[in-house]
Protein backbone atom coordinates (compact mmCIF):
# COMPACT_ATOMS: atom_id res chain seq x y z
CA UNK A 1 0.00 0.00 0.00
CA UNK A 2 1.39 3.44 -0.76
CA UNK A 3 0.80 6.39 0.99
CA UNK A 4 -1.56 9.14 -0.34
CA UNK A 5 -0.19 11.76 -2.21
CA UNK A 6 -1.31 15.66 -1.61
CA UNK A 7 -0.94 17.24 -4.54
CA UNK A 8 -0.18 21.14 -4.97
CA UNK A 9 -1.83 23.13 -8.17
CA UNK A 10 1.34 22.81 -9.73
CA UNK A 11 1.89 19.62 -9.63
CA UNK A 12 -1.79 18.33 -10.63
CA UNK A 13 -1.59 21.19 -13.08
CA UNK A 14 0.73 19.88 -14.88
CA UNK A 15 -1.21 16.73 -15.83
CA UNK A 16 -4.26 18.60 -16.27
CA UNK A 17 -2.92 20.84 -18.68
CA UNK A 18 -1.91 18.22 -21.19
CA UNK A 19 -4.82 15.56 -20.31
CA UNK A 20 -2.41 12.96 -18.85
CA UNK A 21 -4.25 12.93 -15.39
CA UNK A 22 -4.42 9.11 -16.30
CA UNK A 23 -1.28 8.68 -15.28
CA UNK A 24 -1.73 9.34 -11.92
CA UNK A 25 -4.64 7.23 -11.88
CA UNK A 26 -2.52 4.59 -13.39
CA UNK A 27 0.33 5.13 -10.70
CA UNK A 28 -1.97 5.94 -7.71
CA UNK A 29 -4.96 4.41 -7.48
CA UNK A 30 -6.89 5.94 -4.71
CA UNK A 31 -3.96 7.55 -3.57
CA UNK A 32 -4.53 11.28 -5.01
CA UNK A 33 -5.75 13.61 -2.89
CA UNK A 34 -6.27 17.44 -4.14
CA UNK A 35 -6.50 19.45 -0.72
CA UNK A 36 -9.11 21.92 -0.82
CA UNK A 37 -6.95 25.27 -1.57
CA UNK A 38 -4.86 23.90 -4.23
CA UNK A 39 -8.86 22.89 -5.81
CA UNK A 40 -10.04 26.41 -5.02
CA UNK A 41 -6.40 27.54 -6.85
CA UNK A 42 -7.69 25.35 -10.19
CA UNK A 43 -11.05 27.41 -10.27
CA UNK A 44 -10.01 30.37 -11.97
CA UNK A 45 -12.14 31.99 -14.89
CA UNK A 46 -9.51 32.29 -17.13
CA UNK A 47 -8.80 28.16 -16.78
CA UNK A 48 -11.85 26.31 -16.55
CA UNK A 49 -10.98 23.21 -18.20
CA UNK A 50 -8.52 22.41 -15.18
CA UNK A 51 -11.17 22.59 -12.62
CA UNK A 52 -13.39 20.56 -14.97
CA UNK A 53 -11.04 17.71 -15.09
CA UNK A 54 -10.40 17.53 -11.62
CA UNK A 55 -13.91 17.76 -11.19
CA UNK A 56 -13.86 14.32 -13.42
CA UNK A 57 -11.45 12.76 -11.28
CA UNK A 58 -13.02 13.35 -8.07
CA UNK A 59 -16.75 12.69 -9.22
CA UNK A 60 -15.21 9.22 -10.91
CA UNK A 61 -13.76 8.40 -7.22
CA UNK A 62 -10.00 8.74 -9.34
CA UNK A 63 -9.24 11.46 -6.61
CA UNK A 64 -10.64 12.94 -3.40
CA UNK A 65 -10.76 16.61 -2.46
CA UNK A 66 -8.92 16.37 0.61
CA UNK A 67 -10.75 19.35 3.56
CA UNK A 68 -8.85 21.01 6.77
CA UNK A 69 -10.95 20.47 10.00
CA UNK A 70 -10.44 24.02 11.68
CA UNK A 71 -9.10 22.78 15.00
CA UNK A 72 -6.85 19.75 13.61
CA UNK A 73 -3.57 19.55 13.79
CA UNK A 74 -3.20 19.81 10.13
CA UNK A 75 -5.50 23.35 10.45
CA UNK A 76 -2.64 24.43 13.34
CA UNK A 77 0.00 23.79 10.87
CA UNK A 78 -1.79 25.23 7.82
CA UNK A 79 -2.55 28.75 9.43
CA UNK A 80 1.36 29.07 10.34
CA UNK A 81 3.03 28.02 6.96
CA UNK A 82 0.66 30.54 5.86
CA UNK A 83 0.48 33.42 8.07
CA UNK A 84 3.30 33.26 11.08
CA UNK A 85 5.69 31.09 10.44
CA UNK A 86 8.79 30.10 12.51
CA UNK A 87 11.89 32.35 12.19
CA UNK A 88 13.54 31.60 9.03
CA UNK A 89 11.46 30.46 7.26
CA UNK A 90 8.64 32.23 4.70
CA UNK A 91 5.07 32.13 4.30
CA UNK A 92 4.05 29.87 1.16
CA UNK A 93 0.80 29.94 -0.81
CA UNK A 94 -2.40 27.85 0.78
CA UNK A 95 -1.72 25.41 -1.79
CA UNK A 96 1.40 24.31 -0.92
CA UNK A 97 0.91 24.83 2.61
CA UNK A 98 -2.44 22.33 2.96
CA UNK A 99 -0.34 19.92 0.73
CA UNK A 100 2.14 20.10 3.36
CA UNK A 101 -0.05 19.91 6.19
CA UNK A 102 -2.03 17.44 5.32
CA UNK A 103 0.87 15.12 4.06
CA UNK A 104 2.22 15.86 7.66
CA UNK A 105 -1.06 14.68 9.74
CA UNK A 106 -1.59 11.93 7.45
CA UNK A 107 1.94 10.46 6.63
CA UNK A 108 1.53 11.37 2.95
CA UNK A 109 3.64 12.71 0.38
CA UNK A 110 3.89 16.28 -0.77
CA UNK A 111 3.63 16.13 -4.75
CA UNK A 112 5.19 19.63 -5.13
CA UNK A 113 7.49 21.51 -8.10
CA UNK A 114 8.23 24.34 -5.79
CA UNK A 115 10.96 23.60 -4.26
CA UNK A 116 12.21 26.81 -3.70
CA UNK A 117 9.18 27.16 -1.45
CA UNK A 118 8.79 23.94 0.60
CA UNK A 119 12.24 22.12 1.00
CA UNK A 120 12.84 23.70 4.07
CA UNK A 121 9.78 22.70 5.27
CA UNK A 122 10.19 19.01 3.82
CA UNK A 123 13.51 18.76 5.58
CA UNK A 124 11.92 20.48 8.51
CA UNK A 125 8.71 17.69 8.79
CA UNK A 126 10.91 14.94 7.31
CA UNK A 127 7.88 14.48 4.39
CA UNK A 128 8.05 12.21 1.50
CA UNK A 129 7.90 14.41 -1.74
CA UNK A 130 7.80 13.85 -5.40
CA UNK A 131 7.51 15.94 -8.27
CA UNK A 132 5.77 16.17 -12.19
CA UNK A 133 9.56 14.81 -12.99
CA UNK A 134 9.35 11.89 -10.31
CA UNK A 135 6.34 11.20 -11.40
CA UNK A 136 6.84 10.91 -14.89
CA UNK A 137 10.49 8.82 -14.26
CA UNK A 138 8.00 6.07 -12.03
CA UNK A 139 5.12 6.26 -15.38
CA UNK A 140 8.62 5.25 -17.13
CA UNK A 141 9.73 2.97 -14.81
CA UNK A 142 6.23 0.69 -14.94
CA UNK A 143 6.16 0.52 -18.59
CA UNK A 144 3.11 3.26 -18.82
CA UNK A 145 5.12 5.74 -21.03
CA UNK A 146 8.47 5.20 -23.13
CA UNK A 147 10.99 7.56 -22.67
CA UNK A 148 9.83 9.25 -25.71
CA UNK A 149 6.36 9.87 -24.62
CA UNK A 150 7.79 11.37 -21.59
CA UNK A 151 10.13 13.91 -23.69
CA UNK A 152 6.84 14.95 -25.53
CA UNK A 153 4.50 15.08 -22.29
CA UNK A 154 7.48 17.45 -20.95
CA UNK A 155 7.35 19.39 -23.99
CA UNK A 156 4.27 19.97 -23.84
CA UNK A 157 3.87 20.86 -20.23
CA UNK A 158 6.72 22.88 -20.62
CA UNK A 159 4.62 24.77 -23.55
CA UNK A 160 1.92 25.38 -20.92
CA UNK A 161 4.87 27.31 -19.04
CA UNK A 162 5.33 24.54 -15.96
CA UNK A 163 8.58 24.86 -14.35
CA UNK A 164 10.15 20.84 -14.63
CA UNK A 165 13.55 22.00 -13.62
CA UNK A 166 15.06 20.58 -17.14
CA UNK A 167 14.23 20.94 -20.79
CA UNK A 168 13.47 17.99 -21.52
CA UNK A 169 12.64 14.44 -19.92
CA UNK A 170 15.27 12.92 -20.72
CA UNK A 171 17.84 15.82 -19.54
CA UNK A 172 15.59 15.05 -15.96
CA UNK A 173 16.25 11.42 -16.22
CA UNK A 174 20.17 11.64 -16.89
CA UNK A 175 20.27 14.65 -13.73
CA UNK A 176 18.30 11.98 -11.17
CA UNK A 177 20.42 9.47 -12.30
CA UNK A 178 24.03 11.36 -11.46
Amino acid sequence: MIDSLFFDSDCISAFLWVNEQNLLVLLYPGMVMIPKPAYDELSYPTTPHLKQRMDYLISNNQASLATIDIGSDAYTLYQKLTTSPDEGHKIIGPGEAASIALAKTNNGIVASNNLKDISSYITEFKLKHITTGDILIEALEKGFISEDDGNTIWASMLAKRRKLGASSFSEYIKFKNK
